[in-house]
């Protein structure tokens, strides 16, 4: 079966075949060949750099530098040790800098330094013979390193192509200028073949485990936004609950108020029934925007929710649980607003779960402080004591304190004491309002 192209010239499979074969080919070794591409440093986050002396470890994200310069130290001292009679007029140091020169050229230019590689192979062969050939001892270490420098450098269909290449090149050199099949190709072949597997290996298990750390950080990205999202929809819910309550008392409020004045003027009426359906309606656009958050199978609690007032049990729950905890309140107590009530105590409720959760055995002390500008909430543990292991955790519940507080436009900070301990530092500001006026002594009747 073939295929037409526009100007009428068929192709066949085979044909098309080759011809995205040699665009690979053209694409991985000849493209940008010479490209400038560094060797990037290494992470300084594994448990080894952390193990080592300061001084190392500000020079630990050069090391891979530092092992290819290394590699092509000791290929150059093995072009010493081994070389020819034949490079007698050039000198050791000659061989010695063309074997390294392709080794170092993989920190800047990795697939230039094949094709160098080949270019320092053609060298050796032309000046050199015996029965190391075409690859001379010391090129034949300086060309498998490459490969597998190469290879770690850009992966394994680089690494077949080059394969590939070599044994065509070796074969090439062997038949056209000895006239029979090379003496070290074989050679060649197999140790190139374990090196480049070896690399290609370890290539593939470094991208392993890259794209499973990426992957870690997006799925804990997404951990956190699930996290924030749960809690803003909590708020939510727990905000409808108590501006609901109050905007129904409003609405019964103005509808009853009409019957407790005897003969009330209709002006006062129409004022009372225009508050009515403003709460009215305002009720309806709050439970339409804010019960949205509401899952299917949410219930609205039956009982009210909890305020400072019911701080008290909630200090009985946890020393029933084990926790030695101590309350302070400073101030004159006042009643404060449903939502700044109810998240003081879902702020304290959260710092003492963290206590039982992070520091076992240790004591905490809550500190409430009334001050006329609003509330302010303390909560310090000491650090963990006895045998029991701490939780581990995500730092979900501190999220969930700064969404609350940041509701309420508050301050809040958090971390650990000198001590060992931690500390959630919360202030609240609460808008100071104006005493109601004196009742006029005179009422209708």
């Amino acid at each position: 079966m073939t295929e037409t192209t526009t100007g009428g010239t068929s192709r066949a499979p085979e044909f098309r075949l080759a011809s995205e074969v040699i665009a690979t080919l053209r694409r991985d070794l000849v493209t940008d060949a010479l490209a400038y591409r560094p060797l990037p440093l290494a992470e300084t986050s594994g448990r080894f750099v952390r193990r080592l002396p300061g001084v190392l470890r500000r020079y630990a994200p050069w090391r891979r530098h530092a092992t290819v310069a290394t590699l092509a130290f000791l290929v150059g001292l093995t072009a010493l040790n081994t070389q020819s009679a034949a490079w007698g007029d050039l000198g050791p140091i000659a061989v010695a800098m063309l074997s390294a020169a392709p080794v170092l050229m993989t920190l800047v230019r990795p697939v230039g330094a094949w094709w160098a590689a080949i270019a320092m192979t053609l060298v050796t062969a032309g000046i050199d013979s015996g029965y190391n050939w075409p690859w001379t001892e010391s090129s034949f270490v300086a060309y498998i390193v490459v490969m597998f420098l190469v290879t770690l450098r850009t992966g394994a269909r680089v690494a077949a192509w080059m394969w590939t290449l070599t044994l065509v090149l070796g074969s090439t050199i062997s038949v056209v200028f000895s006239g029979h099949w090379g003496t070290n190709l074989p050679e060649m072949a197999v140790a190139s073949a374990f090196a480049l597997v070896i690399a290609g290996s370890i290539r593939i298990r470094r991208d392993a485990r890259a794209e499973v750390s990426a992957q870690q950080e997006v799925t804990a990205v997404e951990r956190d936004k699930r996290t924030l999202l749960e809690e803003r929809t909590t708020i939510a819910r727990e905000l409808h609950d108590v501006v609901a309550h109050h905007m129904s008392v409003v609405a019964i409020q103005a509808e009853a108020a009409p019957y407790r004045v005897k003969n009330p003027p209709p002006e006062l009426e129409a004022a009372f029934v225009t508050i009515r359906e403003n709460a009215v309606a305002a009720l309806t656009e709050l439970r339409r925007v804010l019960g949205v958050v509401r899952s299917a199978d949410y219930e609205a609690p039956d009982a009210p929710q909890p305020t400072l007032a019911s701080l008290e049990g909630l200090l009985a729950n946890v020393r029933e649980a084990g926790l030695s905890v101590e309350k302070t309140i400073t101030g004159s107590v006042r009643e404060l607003p449903q939502g700044v009530e109810l998240s003081a105590y879902r702020i304290i409720q959260e710092a003492l779960s963290n206590t039982l959760r992070h520091a076992p055995g240790a004591s905490a002390e809550v500190e409430v402080s009334y001050v006329l500008g609003g509330l302010g909430i303390r909560i310090v543990n000491d650090r963990a004591t006895g045998d029991a292991r701490p939780s581990p955790g995500a730092g979900h519940g501190i999220t969930g304190m700064r969404e609350r507080v940041a509701m309420l436009e508050g301050e809040m900070t958090a971390g650990r004491t000198a001590a060992g301990g931690y500390e959630v530092a919360v202030f609240i500001p609460v808008p100071h309002r104006a005493e109601p006026a004196p009742e006029s002594k005179e009422r209708a009747v």
